[in-house]
This record gives C-alpha cells, structure tokens and sequence, in this order.
C-alpha cells in the first residue's frame, strides 16, 4: 500500500512538496529582493497583518478583520484555560456542536478538525495544548478560495484565482465496509490513516448501495480535498463584491479568502456566505492544482506572476505610502519561532 501511495503521489505533481513549486521561483524572488533593496520586501503588502500573513499571524486577529456580516462566530482559547471557561466562551458566543477547532498559528490544514462533542474538545484541547481558535461549523455546502488582489494607490481589485474545493467521498455498494471503499479510491487511500481517525467507529460497517459518505468537511488539500480550477466564474459582479468586503479591511491588498457558501449566484452578490479565513503572502494561487486543467509549469509559472505582484503591492505601500519593511533579523527570528512551533505541534500529533 505504501508504495502504491508513493508512485501514484509521484506520477501526480499535485502532490509534490511545496518546495518543488518555490524553488524554481527563488533566482525571481532575489532579483526583486534586490530590486526593492530588502529581503524581506513582502512584509510591506499587507500591513494591518503581521508581516503580511507569512504563517505567524494570530489567525483570530486576522479573523476579526472580517466584517462582522461575513464573519464565523470565533472564539480564542488559550492553553492555561480550565475548560468550564472554554465551555462558557463558547456558549457565550452562541456556537453549537458539531464545531471547528485549530491551532490560532498555523496553515494547510495544520490540526484542523471538526468536533462533536465537549468530550472530543475537552480530549482535543488536553492533546494540544497550544492557543486554539474555536470557530462555528458553517453548514453552507459549497466552499472555495478567490484569491484578490489591489493596488493601494488603484480602487478597483482583481481576481486572479478561483479554487473550486470538492470534499472527498465515497458511494457505498452495499457489499463492501467504509474500509474497503476508502482503500479502493484512488483518491481517498492516499489518506486513509486520517480517514480512519475520523470514522473509527464506522470503517467495518456496510454502507447503503448508491449511499455517499462524506469523509472530510475540511476544505484541505492535506485532508483530500480535490481542487478544481473555477477561473471561469470569475466576473466583474464578483470582483465589485470582493472590492466592497476589501475596503471595509484598511491595509489588506492581497490574499486569499477562504469561502463557505451556499450557491456561486449568491456569492457573487455577497450573500449566503462565510469567510473562514484571509490568507496573506503565503496564498498561492491554488486553481493551478487542478492537474487535469494545468500542468506542472503552469504552478510555477502562475507563483511567479503571483510574487510580482506582491512586489508591485509592497513597493507601492512602503514608496507612496510609507510603510516600513519588516527588519530581516526580526523576521528570520520569528521564522526561526515559527519552525520550532511547527515541530512542536507535529511532536505532539504523534
């Protein structure tokens, strides 16, 4: 099974590391380093971040950006916290079982999960004790991510990016266990350790002929969500919504907005949706992962196009506007912090 894993990861570039899609873009990346005479130039475009969103930002500070209209009921929690407290906040804030629980810092997916019970939270919360962030299951069926930017000194943005995220499923044949449909998925085996965590208690059962199982509601790509490219949807009705919810956000140029939501007409007149997150610099413009519409420069080509424009963004916001670059030793400092963290959290997933 491993090895079978290993090829078809291999033969598929949608999986390769993230790495493999960074490097090329390096010698780019320096020359524009140089260009703006620091490198850590990025840290200027989107300055009501911390350092523009490069994975260190508390992700309940930047939640709060959010107009309140569009916003999940979101609640922090931090590690010394006895859990009547937790249970309180969360009854305060009105936010009812099943919920989503992750880490306040992270990204891909990183501890995501969706929890139904105080047990399972109070088990969670115990097996990770780190700031966590408690956040409302939107029960809109649809979720994707637009990736916007806009210049500082222009009104109108652009849509660059629209990824169409399909959950992965399964149908049942009446014949064969959960197991045994996940292991017979080309998809779904990939991650079938995680799947068995999360339906351990129905991988032996026999579901229904033609019955689909949802296997995960975690719109990522590290939890076997499929993304399908939706560039084609892109309109001036939705770029005009997307600017509207930009300007209420005063120092945010470019990211990535994380969208639950109920039907693609109503996104496109702000209605019936959620933001669940705005990703900062470290968004990517994620419809190019849909490996049947692209190909594998096609990735590296459009991270590229990405990082000029997140060049144009930061020099524009520091030479009009005055916004200071990060200074590079306090920057590799808090990278530093943020690999440890992140060692930290994977030690303690074991």
């Amino acid at each position: 099974m491993n090895r079978k894993k290993f090829l078809h990861k291999l033969s598929n570039w949608e999986y390769w590391s993230t790495y493999m899609f960074y490097l090329p873009n390096i010698p780019y990346v320096t020359y524009l380093a140089i260009k703006a005479k620091s490198p850590v130039f990025y840290t200027a475009t989107n300055p009501v971040i911390k350092n523009s969103g490069d994975g260190t930002e508390s992700k309940y500070k930047t939640i709060q950006l959010i107009p309140e209209k569009y916003r999940p009921k979101t609640v922090f929690i931090s590690p010394k916290e006895v859990f009547k407290s937790v249970i309180n906040k969360i009854e305060k804030a009105e936010i009812k079982f099943p919920l989503i629980a992750k880490p306040d810092v992270g990204f891909r997916g990183m501890l995501v999960k969706k929890i139904y019970s105080e047990n399972e939270l109070e088990e969670y919360l115990k097996k990770y004790p780190l700031d966590i962030i408690i956040q409302e299951f939107i029960t809109y069926k649809n979720e994707c991510g637009i990736l916007y930017y806009r210049l500082p000194n222009e009104e109108k943005g652009t849509i660059t990016s629209i990824t169409l995220k399909k959950f992965s499923t399964v149908i049942g044949d009446g014949i064969s266990t959960l197991s045994e449909l996940i292991l017979a998925d080309e998809r779904a085996m990939l991650y079938y350790d995680l799947y068995q965590d999360i339906h351990k208690e129905n991988m032996l059962l026999v579901p229904e002929k033609n019955k689909e199982i949802l296997l995960t509601a975690i719109g990522n790509h590290s939890k076997g969500t499929e993304f399908l490219g939706g560039n084609e949807l892109i309109s001036n009705k939705l770029i005009d919504t997307i600017d509207t919810i930009n300007k209420e956000i005063n120092g945010w140029y470019y990211g990535r907005l994380d969208i639950k939501y109920n039907s693609f007409k109503e996104l496109e007149k702000g209605e019936s949706l959620k933001i669940l997150e705005i990703n900062g610099i470290i968004s990517e413009p994620t419809h190019v992962f849909d490996s049947k519409k692209h190909s594998y420069f096609d990735a590296v080509k459009a991270i590229n196009n990405h990082w000029k424009i997140v060049y144009n963004i930061a020099t524009i916001n520091h030479k009009v506007y005055g916004v200071k670059y990060a200074k590079t030793t306090t920057f590799l400092k808090e990278m530093q912090n943020l690999k440890n963290y992140i060692k930290k959290v994977k030690r303690l997933s074991l």
